[in-house]
């Protein structure tokens, strides 16, 4: 079984936001894999289904972005799992907008909700799907990252994010049925 996280912060307010990617990764993934959040256990709104013989378990923690890690604590206990079990689907400020990144362990990278989870069930050894937002720069006019983060994409970005989130769907079922290297050899860029 595979339990799979999508971050993000919960309410309309946030929907568009750059920090709720992982939300519209995992929407995107289970209406293509007719998954439907239909749950609510642990603090998460969650979904089930199989990807060929995998068993996976979809989840949107409810807990607002800095408290991720209390939901995922309670769904590895829930399912009885261990963090090799589970993929995180992220923002990050780091890569820039509409890049892919996959790997395995790794610090928070100032992630607040990375860090919580790593907090809250004791390791950093947890498979990341990284999908780049870009930082804040001048055409932001300046913009915290705060203010960067909670907001939404604009324009042009907003067309490169929906391909990015396309292939970050994409990468999640090739990392259920194919595994870590060939999903990382394949979508990393």
């Amino acid at each position: 079984m595979k339990l799979i996280i999508g971050l993000g912060n919960p309410g309309k307010e946030y929907s568009g936001n750059r920090h709720n990617v992982g939300f519209q990764c995992l929407s995107r993934f289970a209406k293509e894999n007719h998954i439907s959040f239909d749950k609510k256990c642990c603090l998460s709104r969650t979904g089930s289904g199989r990807i060929n013989d995998e068993e996976i378990v979809l989840a949107k923690p409810q807990t607002y972005m800095n408290l991720s890690g209390k939901a995922v604590n309670q769904l590895l206990r829930r399912y009885n799992l261990k963090a090799a079990d589970i993929i995180v689907v992220q923002d990050d400020l780091d890569l820039p907008a509409g890049k892919l990144r996959l790997r395995l362990g790794g610090s928070a990278g100032g992630h607040n909700g990375v860090s919580s989870i790593i907090t809250d069930i004791g390791t950093k050894e947890f498979i990341r799907l990284k999908i780049g937002i870009g930082k804040p720069d001048a055409r932001n006019n300046g913009a915290e990252v705060v203010d960067h983060v909670l907001g939404n994409f604009g324009g042009e970005e907003r067309e490169i994010i929906e391909t990015a989130i396309a292939r970050a769907a994409e990468a999640l079922a090739c990392l259920i049925t194919s595994g870590l290297d060939t999903a990382s050899n394949r979508f990393n860029c």
